[in-house]
């Protein structure tokens, strides 16, 4: 049960991130702008810094107002789930909604959608991830769309993995904003070229879907001793995508020079075993390379 709710912590802050871009996307300057402001590099950091941080994310995120009507504080997307993984997407979508999406979108296989559907009649839920119009069944929903999750109990069949690929591709040529995250992380360690140079993809891989994709794209498996070094040169060897490496510290780089994040960040969950609330987390932005 813990590595469960483990689990669930991690694929809420998938949706937490989802649900930031998009709001960033509709209301606000990119995410940098925003921590930039808060956590400058190698500076100290206080209280202070963090009622700054959290006042600019209060100014991009918008409030709930009797004039607004449903769908403006955001429409999320979460592609995955399969028969034997129903839990993932769940938590990915209806935390997306926790933390102030109006609607929360999954799109998933047949036999999957009536046991996620169960789970809440909050959420919207498409049973068409292995149909073979997959990818044009999905594709006009993205004009309603903010953002996508995409991973999250979707499984290793060839199928769902070829339709994730057209709805990737679908959303590019939108410019949607896509965290990857799970499985999505797989799809993307066989085929780096789904996502290269696509600057509003955000990449959330543990420390083992790290290291795959590292040994994928850079040639080398994880440098265990340089975490900053080792995800600046993944992001910038992605064309600048921005990856948050997870863990008891998590590191976040774009392949610039970024701010140091190293704060108590409440962006991202921690993933304590036994604990599926998100939780804050302590982030540190990966430093600037050496001089040469």
């Amino acid at each position: 049960m813990a590595s469960r709710a483990g689990a669930g912590a991690v694929v809420a802050g998938a949706a937490v991130v989802a649900v930031l871009s998009a709001a960033l996307a509709l209301y606000g300057p990119p995410l940098d702008a925003v921590l930039n402001q808060a956590f400058p590099l190698h500076t100290a950091r206080s209280v202070a810094d963090m009622e700054a941080a959290l006042q600019l994310v209060r100014n991009v995120v918008p409030p709930l107002a009797a004039w607004k009507h449903k769908g403006q504080a955001g429409r999320i997307g979460v592609v995955g789930g399969c028969p034997e993984y129903t839990g993932a997407p769940y938590f990915a979508a209806i935390s997306a909604l926790k933390v102030g999406a109006d609607l929360s979108h999954v799109f998933t296989t047949q036999d999957a959608a009536p046991v996620i559907k169960s789970y809440s009649p909050e959420l919207i839920v498409h049973p068409v991830l292995d149909s073979p119009s997959a990818v044009q069944d999905v594709e006009k929903w993205l004009p309603r769309l903010h953002a996508l999750v995409v991973g999250p109990g979707l499984g290793r069949d060839d199928v769902l993995l070829e339709n994730v690929k057209g709805i990737l591709e679908a959303s590019k040529t939108r410019g949607i904003p896509i965290v990857i995250d799970a499985d999505g992380l797989w799809l993307v360690t066989q085929q780096p070229a789904l996502i290269q140079g696509y600057q509003k993809a955000v990449l959330t891989p543990n420390h083992v879907e790290f290291s795959r994709l590292a040994e994928a794209v850079l040639g080398d498996p994880l440098d265990g001793r340089d975490r900053y070094r080792s995800v600046q040169r993944l992001s910038q060897a992605l064309g600048n995508v921005t990856v948050v490496q997870k863990g008891e510290q998590d590191v976040i780089s774009d392949g610039g020079q970024g701010p140091a994040r190293s704060s108590w960040l409440p962006l991202v969950p921690a993933r304590s075993p036994g604990s599926v609330p998100a939780k804050p987390s302590r982030s540190t932005a990966a430093p600037p390379p050496p001089q040469t």
